[in-house]
């Protein structure tokens, strides 16, 4: 690689590994995740589960039936960070029952966001490759499955839904959409909704504290845009170098960087 390459890559480990958005949630709201959970009704997390499923099979729709290969210029990372935010305002208002409704809004707004970001990097949006690629941005924003001393958590989750993609690929480019109900395209769906959960339950979860308010709940669903906005520049970098050097160069000075800066021990 060269020096730009190289440089490209050290900036999508720092974004892919670094756990900014449950940090910069606690210095938001001022107090740990896990004790703001407590302030959730019972029910909330029947209703995070549902609402997340809900969202990803929306996306992948979406994403297969409209993302076209058109190259649309430069990311315009504002004007759906806008969109999120006034989306997620709207539902706030109408409080966890809201979630229903705003989650999968904002999360194909967010695609949206993820696939211009996807095609700046060169991705091919129009293939159901790349479509899917983009889908599992939402399974990236999290921390890893499992602490694994021997796997960053970006690829250790690409590894645990590699198979799951490639089944989903096949079927879908084999028949289409249309047929979402099909088991290999519903375990994708729950594979991917499973990670989501995490990250959209510690956002309800700090929207659920007292002293938070109309501002900081705005600054929160901001936070939550930019943090899929950020792993899916990441995503797309290591990828779009994959193409370029191969996939085993780019894991193996992904992870020398990685170790090099304690994101990966052994």
């Amino acid at each position: 690689m060269d020096q730009e390459d190289l440089r490209r890559l050290e900036d999508a480990v720092g974004a892919l590994e670094r756990p900014t958005w449950a940090m910069r949630i606690v210095n938001l709201v001022g107090m740990p995740i896990e004790a703001a959970t407590r302030l959730l009704p019972a029910r909330a997390g029947a209703i995070v589960s549902r609402a997340t499923n809900t969202a990803v099979r929306k996306a992948l729709v979406a994403a297969v039936s409209t993302m076209g290969r058109r190259h649309r210029g430069a990311p315009s990372r504002w004007l759906h960070r806008v969109a999120v935010v006034g989306s997620g305002g709207v539902g706030g208002f109408f409080g966890l029952p809201g979630l229903a409704v705003e989650l999968p809004i904002s999360t194909v707004i967010m695609l949206r966001a993820i696939a211009d970001i996807a095609r700046s990097e060169g991705e091919d949006v129009g293939s159901v490759e790349g479509q899917l690629a983009c889908v599992q941005v939402f399974a990236l924003g999290g921390p890893g499955p499992a602490d694994d001393a021997s796997e960053t958590a970006y690829y250790a989750v690409r590894v645990a839904l590699a198979k799951a993609l490639t089944e989903a690929a096949e079927h879908i480019a084999a028949r289409g959409i249309s047929e979402e109900g099909a088991p290999v395209v519903l375990r994708l769906i729950a594979r991917i909704a499973a990670r989501f959960n995490v990250v959209v339950s510690e956002k309800v979860a700090a929207q659920a504290v007292p002293v938070v308010g109309a501002a900081t709940g705005a600054a929160i669903n901001l936070l939550f845009v930019n943090t899929f906005q950020r792993t899916a520049w990441g995503h797309f970098v290591v990828r779009r170098l994959e193409r370029t050097h191969g996939p085993e160069v780019i894991r193996s000075a992904y992870e020398a960087i990685a170790r090099r800066r304690g994101y990966l021990r052994g």
